[in-house]
């Protein structure tokens, strides 16, 4: 039964700690290890039996150890460091108002599904979220102007534990709101600040959650209110949770919801940022709210609200995209597409739907695609993947030239890093090592560090995680209810100096969990060896539908259990924020096999990258774009199996036989080897100068700052800029952009390419150029009206052109009324065989590309 009142009690602090109140609502303690080891000195070990969540820990530790804290002067100065800490963070002069100090009036709202910030809030599955959070954290140490938009999940993703038989089951607890770093917004009366949105058949009531992030404002919106239809409580209960109508109605609450909760808050973007597909309807509600603020048609609004978003995609295989039936959308949305001033089909269109390609459901990555002025992959291997899978959104250009651009995803440092590392790093780079993702030479001075002291660092961070291990061991099997004897040996699992190996991820089937006992014999040698030990650490959950997924786990435990290897490997169930940060600073390798190219950017590498563990991985994702042997090592060289000269009636068997030979080879001939060859005082100093190389190398590449860096760069101001030019004057450009797109849909049909003249040179060299003319029937268009370019790239052996990019011609004069001369020069810049041809583009200073349009005329 539900009561008919409630009511909340906060803890009671002494009035000297108060301060405490606000350090732990706000979550840059997570990446302030003075802070955290604050909240360990008030209660080590409760601190640790709440899951390191500060909240519940001031909630639940008694009156008498808060009195002991208030009187003793060790705590006391303690907490005034971490407070004058937490003072000047928020006070200091950015790197963002230091760089871009003209652009104040700059506002991003990032979007996400889900967000990692910690592992005390539940609200994030995998990689996508850690990003989200990681990335939110690294917008506020460089000050760049955002918020966040996400969903508040009653009960988040699941808790994964194994049976008996090692097979993963799911538990789905509650979690207790008030006893996480998140505030519920209230109204001046404490009654919960809420609004209505449309879902369906009903209005349903929204909560607004805040989760402060440094500097960032973090928003959840929560259905789980009282006054709410059963139904519509449940929306917000599971992260990807339910079936696929519980789906569409959370990605309406974050879209449509979102835009409508930053209204109701008063906060104005310049920027809205979507973090994959999830919120792309978030692209609607936009345009929607201009059409009825600003009087505008549905396509002058889609223009001006476009110029506005930018849209990253993580998905490098079409499986992954959240597609929804007809019938689905229509239910949803039948009373929405009205309000936009359009049809059932053209709503349908905008998700890919009647229009190029094969879609027969509803598209959200094509939505955010064709509702977007800027769109990216997260590294440069997945933007290729991407242009890949939806390059016929352009038909009439070449695939390479569509419009994904790539910026690399990254990991907050300061959140994964081991505290010892962390003060190597400002010990020998300075304190701001996180903070200027412009100076990357200062990453060269990680070669002073010594030798010996970081190999010392690194033994004491393997030992801590093998102590971790042994406990987390001996809890999952308190809870199976094992035996006394089996839960003391977990004791004995783990050697504090033998070589480690990590692998946490998701358990899907092409991530290849279990790619390493592929041959069980060699495997159970290497780890054997007398003289050279090697121990395994695994962690992951497959998803709950997932048993191919849930089988690699269950194949793991069973040979874990083996007498041989009893003590050499370790399953630690349950995988989160926390285990994570244990792995990745305590593994002296990270693993990484899945089949190229499925990853798209993978980010615990990186993470473990700045522990100086070594990354061995298959080359995808991430470690396509920068590996080189003097950083770590590459299983294979990026062969493609799938209808190559290798294809076999099983080709992922066949795969799987050549990469974990390739794999076992690594590890006997070259990674164990290096890692015991050892001097005098016991120190491998080739095993740590590679690591050091690969930290000089992958560290300022793949560290958060250069990634938002990137984005403010390459994506936020230039798509700032264009959005608020087109606002001007109440939209005037937007509305005089759509007119002159209409002229040209009209007029195209008319552009011919009449004459090609290109002067032939006897013996091109280097250096030369190759003067040519075009002549253009433009028809009823002007000059300006087009951009006419040279199309030109070396030739292959199948006689394309390879990696074409377009040149501009420059307008010479008028042939005839409707006839146009265009010329130019064709700078010979290397040798070989090169062709082109001739192509005329729609041009308008106010576009944001000369593909949005979709025409092209081609000599």
């Amino acid at each position: 039964m539900h009561p008919a009142h409630t009511f909340h009690v906060t803890p009671k602090l002494p009035k000297n700690l108060e301060r405490l109140r606000d350090i732990i609502y706000n979550l840059h303690w997570t990446w302030n290890h003075e802070a955290i080891d604050l909240f360990r000195r008030l209660d080590q070990d409760l601190f640790k039996k709440v899951g390191q969540n500060p909240v519940k820990l001031i909630a639940q530790v008694s009156q008498e150890r808060l009195k002991e804290a208030s009187e003793d002067d060790g705590f006391l100065s303690h907490l005034e460091r971490v407070w004058l800490d937490f003072e000047v963070y928020q006070s200091e002069k950015t790197w963002y108002k230091s760089t871009y100090d003209n652009h104040e009036d700059l506002k991003i709202v990032y979007f996400s599904a889900e967000f990692g910030l910690h592992e005390s809030i539940p609200v994030y599955s995998g990689g996508l979220g850690i990003l989200a959070g990681d990335y939110l954290k690294a917008v506020s140490d460089l000050g760049v102007p955002m918020v966040g938009v996400g969903l508040m999940y009653q009960k988040g993703y699941f808790t994964q534990y194994l049976n008996a038989e090692g097979w993963q089951g799911e538990k789905y607890p509650e979690t207790d709101l008030f006893h996480t770093p998140v505030r519920l917004l209230r109204n001046e009366d404490e009654t919960p600040l809420e609004f209505e949105l449309r879902v369906g058949p009903r209005d349903v009531k929204v909560h607004i959650w805040l989760a402060k992030v440094g500097r960032v404002n973090l928003y959840l919106l929560d259905t789980n209110v009282v006054a709410n239809h059963p139904d519509d409580r449940s929306i917000t209960e599971n992260l990807y949770g339910g079936d696929t109508e519980t789906r569409v109605k959370q990605e309406i609450v974050l879209g449509v919801g979102g835009i409508q909760a930053m209204e109701l808050l008063g906060i104005k973007g310049s920027i809205y940022h979507m973090n994959e597909g999830h919120s792309a309807f978030m692209a609607l509600e936009r345009i929607r709210m201009l059409m009825e603020k600003q009087h505008m048609s549905f396509d002058e609004a889609r223009e001006a609200a476009r110029a506005g978003n930018v849209f990253t995609t993580h998905t490098p295989v079409p499986a992954g995209i959240d597609r929804f039936g007809l019938d689905l959308v229509e239910k949803y949305f039948s009373d929405y597409w009205p309000t936009l001033g359009i049809d059932k089909t053209r709503f349908f269109e905008l998700g890919g739907v009647g229009s190029q390609g094969n879609e027969t459901s509803f598209n959200m990555a094509i939505l955010a695609i064709r509702l977007s002025a800027y769109t990216n992959g997260v590294s440069d291997l997945h933007a290729k993947v991407s242009q890949d899978m939806w390059h016929y959104l352009w038909p009439q250009f070449p695939k390479y030239e569509a419009p994904i651009y790539p910026i690399r995803n990254a990991i907050h440092a300061r959140s994964w890093i081991a505290q010892d590392i962390s003060m190597l790093l400002d010990r020998y780079l300075g304190a701001k090592w996180e903070e200027d993702p412009t100076n990357r030479n200062m990453w060269k001075r990680v070669q002073q560090i010594s030798t010996e002291e970081f190999w010392r660092t690194r033994e004491r961070q393997r030992a801590r995680l093998v102590e971790f291990a042994r406990d987390r061991l001996a809890q999952q099997f308190k809870q199976r209810d094992e035996t006394h004897t089996v839960i003391e040996r977990a004791k004995d699992v783990l050697d504090i100096q033998a070589l480690t190996i990590g692998f946490a991820r998701r358990f899907a089937t092409y991530k290849r969990g279990s790619l390493l006992m592929s041959d069980k014999e060699r495997l159970k040698r290497i780890l054997n060896n007398p003289n050279m030990p090697v121990q395994l650490i695994f962690a992951g959950k497959a998803h709950p539908q997932d048993n191919p997924g849930k089988q690699v786990i269950r194949d793991i435990i069973h040979f874990a259990r083996e007498e041989e290897v009893r003590n050499k490997i370790v399953f630690l169930e349950d995988y989160d924020i926390g285990v994570a940060r244990k792995m990745v600073q305590g593994c002296d390798i990270w693993l990484n096999n899945p089949r190229p190219p499925k990853e798209a950017s993978g980010t615990s590498g990186m993470k473990a990258a700045v522990n100086g563990v070594i990354h061995v991985s298959t080359l995808d994702g991430w470690w396509a774009d920068i590996f080189t042997p003097e950083i770590g090592w590459a299983i294979g060289a990026g062969e493609k199996y799938e209808g190559s000269v290798f294809q076999t009636d099983d080709m992922e068997e066949y795969q799987d036989k050549v990469e974990s030979q390739a794999l076992y080879d690594l590890l006997e001939n070259e990674i164990v080897p290096l890692f015991y060859k050892r001097d005098r005082a016991g120190v491998p100093r080739g095993w740590v100068q590679k690591v050091l190389k690969m930290m000089e190398v992958v560290c300022p590449e793949y560290i958060t700052s250069n990634m938002v860096f990137n984005y403010t760069s390459k994506a936020y101001l230039p798509c700032h800029e264009r959005a608020t030019r087109l606002a001007e004057d109440s939209y005037k450009r937007s509305r005089d952009l759509i007119k002159w797109e209409k002229r040209i849909h009209t007029s195209w049909r008319d552009v011919k390419i009449l004459q090609v003249e290109s002067e032939y040179i006897k013996n091109l060299t280097v250096g030369n150029t190759l003067p040519i003319r075009a002549t253009v029937h433009l028809g009823k268009l002007r000059h300006s009206d087009v951009k006419v370019q040279v199309f030109m790239g070396t030739l292959a052996g199948d006689r394309e052109l390879k990696n074409g990019s377009g040149i501009d011609l420059n307008y010479f004069h008028d042939v005839e009324s409707d006839k146009a001369l265009f010329v130019g020069d064709i700078p010979c810049d290397t040798s070989g065989n090169h062709g082109f041809s001739i192509r005329v583009l729609p041009f308008h200073e106010d576009m944001n590309s000369p593909l949005d349009l979709g025409v092209v005329c081609w000599e």
